[in-house]
């Protein structure tokens, strides 16, 4: 059974540069962006203007369109700024994980050919300007605009975003583009900008997608003001909305669920550059937030802070809870102690948009707690069976496949690996399992693929099994997810070591967290001598997952 959702309205056939000049002539003074801890505002029309100067900016740099612009910072102001500026000039915004270090990052730049980076100081204790000078030792003996890297061939440019007045070595600072872009009419950025096609990719994330190392979902201008309108649409914003968002901006939860679907209805963004709960608070009592967006742990840290009785969060109504499963337990103290009477979900994956499902404000509860919604407008979604593709009935469990405007163009450079995922007739397979039942509303069951979900972050096995085989004393290790309460899948790392060798437990994942982001070092590892297999050699990872549980004394985090 096939479901589709009725809706009479019309896809937009609108750039997201236009689109965003649409909005800024509609609602000039509506503020468009606040930052209210850095007491940083700026209207619709404010950020028009300094999105244009800053076009022309890398314009003047030599980016045109189809270039790839990489960014790696957290939700600071020069992050919505780019992503608007790049699509007036059709450059192509290459979002980077900001937990990333520097052998996901030399990845990340080699993979997509990145031509230009824009970066900030660092986060969490990361350097990032030391990262790339490691990555790319010339940049220090380099003149703006002229490296030539032995390990980034593609990369020239190099943009300081951060907190420092002067750039480093081999840098530009972000505030030269706007001095730079004075070289370049207004006209000459108008007419890139008109130049730029709705299905010309705009956008590159990187995600595991159902197999292997990261891979750059290519969306387009279709892709995104779509979703993010179609999102905004079920969240029921308008102008007269103001929308706290604490999720990065590198996710297509910040970038489309929050930034796309608060521009596309005029709504206000306040921004929330690191996730912090009492900063999450105070903005939302301050700036009288409608709607907030997060994870299901950054919900849990709201309410469970100490002083979390002591704010006021009368103004809210709506906003999205995704990213991972949300517990309904959680789901419904932020209906109650928060007044988000009209709190939704969004199920999907950055392949998609990322939205396929939502549930609606006007919902009942016990659908918007206990299931992902309908399909959103304009979508296709089904269940399969994982075996046959055949249609499954309702309430029968099977592969969740979508299929419509929102599935992504391709995986960047890979397309025996998008043929993979996207079929001959459009079904986008999303290796989730799930069931629909009679009325159209969507349960996620699981997952086909081996996946782990840690607090709202997609940590794929394989990359931290290859990065562990680097270690000589390894001889081999197998990555399982594992329940845990507060993350909702935690990471354990089965390992069989060398002969001879000794290692500890805290040895292999210090070794993990020098080399890979946070999120993905393990929070346990079991040394075993040998690994289930079945008849034909194949190691059983959910066998790796029971020995896991038993040996370590989840069973209770299993049952939840």
């Amino acid at each position: 059974m096939t479901e589709i959702s009725k809706n009479n309205s019309q896809l937009m056939e609108i750039t997201i540069g236009d689109m965003f000049d649409e909005i800024a002539d509609r609602f000039p003074n509506n503020e468009a962006i606040v930052y209210p801890h850095e007491g940083i505002r700026y209207t619709y029309r404010e950020l028009q203007s300094i999105c244009n100067r800053v076009a022309r900016g890398l314009l003047s740099l030599g980016i045109k369109k189809g270039d790839h612009v990489a960014m790696w910072a957290t939700n600071v102001p020069e992050w919505i700024i780019t992503m608007f500026a790049a699509a007036k000039i059709g450059a192509v915004l290459v979002t980077v994980n900001t937990n990333y270090k520097r052998y996901e990052l030399e990845y990340l730049l080699e993979q997509s050919d990145s031509m230009t980076l824009i970066l900030v100081d660092g986060y969490r204790g990361y350097d990032y300007v030391s990262c790339l000078n490691e990555i790319c030792p010339e940049l220090e003996h380099s003149e703006p605009g002229q490296l030539v890297s032995k390990a980034l061939p593609f990369l020239k440019n190099v943009i300081y975003a951060g907190s420092k007045t002067e750039a480093p070595s081999g840098m530009y600072h972000f505030n030269d583009l706007i001095t730079s872009g004075e070289s370049v009419s207004e006209a000459v950025r108008a007419e890139a900008q008109a130049s730029c096609d709705v299905y010309d990719v705009i956008n590159m994330q990187y995600t595991s997608g159902t197999t292997g190392f990261p891979k750059g979902v290519m969306l387009t201008h279709h892709n995104i003001v779509n979703n993010g309108k179609c999102i905004g649409d079920c969240m029921a914003l308008t102008e007269k909305d103001r929308l706290c968002i604490p999720v990065p901006l590198f996710h297509c939860f910040g970038l489309v669920l929050a930034v796309t679907a608060a521009v596309t209805h005029g709504t206000t963004m306040v921004v929330i550059e690191q996730f912090d709960p009492l900063r999450v608070m105070q903005a939302v009592e301050r700036e009288k937030c409608t709607a907030l967006h997060g994870v299901p742990t950054m919900f849990i840290a709201v309410l469970d802070h100490p002083d979390f009785e002591k704010y006021n969060f009368s103004t809210l109504r709506t906003g999205i809870m995704a990213g991972s499963p949300c517990p309904k337990e959680v789901m419904k103290r932020v209906i109650e102690q928060m007044n988000m009477r009209e709190i939704v979900i969004t199920y999907g994956q950055t392949e998609s948009s990322p939205g396929i499902t939502m549930s609606r404000t006007d919902d009942p509860i016990d659908l918007r707690v206990e299931t992902v919604g309908k399909t959103l407008p304009h979508c296709e979604a089904k269940i399969v069976d994982c075996e046959t593709g055949e249609d499954c009935p309702p309430n029968v469990t099977g592969e969740i496949v979508t299929r419509g405007y929102h599935v992504m163009k391709g995986y960047y450079n890979m397309p025996e690996a998008t043929a993979q995922v996207i079929d001959d007739e459009g079904w986008l397979h999303t290796g989730d399992l799930g069931s629909v039942d009679e009325n159209g509303y969507f349960r996620v069951t699981g997952r086909l693929k081996d996946m782990i979900i840690r607090g709202g972050e997609n940590v794929y096995p394989r990359e931290i099994e290859e990065y562990l085989y680097t270690h000589p004393m390894i001889k081999d290790v197998q990555i399982v997810g594992v329940p845990d309460r507060k993350y909702g899948e935690e990471i354990l790392a089965c390992t069989i070591l060398q002969e001879g060798c000794r290692l500890t437990e805290n040895e292999i994942i210090e070794f993990v967290k020098k080399g890979l982001c946070y999120f993905k070092k393990p929070k346990y590892v079991i040394f075993m001598n040998e690994f289930p297999m079945t008849a034909s050699g194949k190691i059983q990872k959910y066998k790796l997952r029971e020995i896991g549980i038993e040996a370590l004394k989840l069973e209770a985090s299993a049952a939840v």
